[in-house]
């Protein structure tokens, strides 16, 4: 199945590569999820992420010629919102959590319904709880490796970090979360 949806993927972007709308639409449709995740937890501020998810898309449409069809187009693409995000936050200086994230936490961390799902606003709370004190690069790798789900390899490709400095930054990042957490009473004795 991942094969067919891969070449799906080819044939489609052959198109956009030759200016079919219609095509780009349909990427758009299917990966505005995706990136929209990545942009909220890597900017912890839905408007933000959704300025992000827009120019991302007009980036992909501009540059769609420059794709490499031996390059997974998933990577291609968190590669350019990556980039995008990773320059938004230098715009934005410092996410700080608020008072209420806690609160936010704390009741999502008591909930035992595991069906729950989570909203974009509780999602920014906790986000923004746990990557206080993260530098940009260690939030990055935390954000695509442990939140969004990809491989070291895959981060490696996004980032252009080679693998040690992609664990690392994930080392540390875990480090930090987990000494946050324990401050905010959910550590392990």
């Amino acid at each position: 199945m991942m094969n067919k949806k891969v070449q799906i993927d080819s044939e489609i972007i052959k198109r956009c590569q030759q200016g079919d709308k219609m095509s780009f639409r349909w990427i758009v449709q299917t990966y505005q999820r995706l990136t929209f995740s990545l942009a909220l937890k890597m900017l912890c501020d839905e408007e933000e992420a959704k300025d992000t998810v827009q120019e991302t898309f007009i980036r992909v449409w501009q540059h769609i010629g420059d794709y490499d069809p031996r390059r997974s187009f998933t990577t291609w693409l968190y590669t350019i919102i990556t980039r995008l995000c990773l320059d938004r936050l230098k715009s934005i200086k410092t996410i700080v959590p608020l008072s209420d994230d806690e609160g936010v936490l704390r009741q999502f961390a008591a909930d035992t319904n595991s069906q729950r799902t989570l909203e974009n606003k509780e999602w920014v709370a906790i986000v923004r709880m746990l990557a206080d004190g993260l530098s940009t690069k260690q939030r990055l790798v935390f954000t695509l490796c442990q939140l969004e789900g990809l491989s070291s390899e895959e981060a490696e490709q996004i980032t252009g970090m080679d693998a040690k400095q992609v664990k690392s930054n994930l080392y540390v990042a875990r480090q930090t979360i987990r000494q946050r957490l324990t401050e905010l009473g959910y550590g392990q004795d």
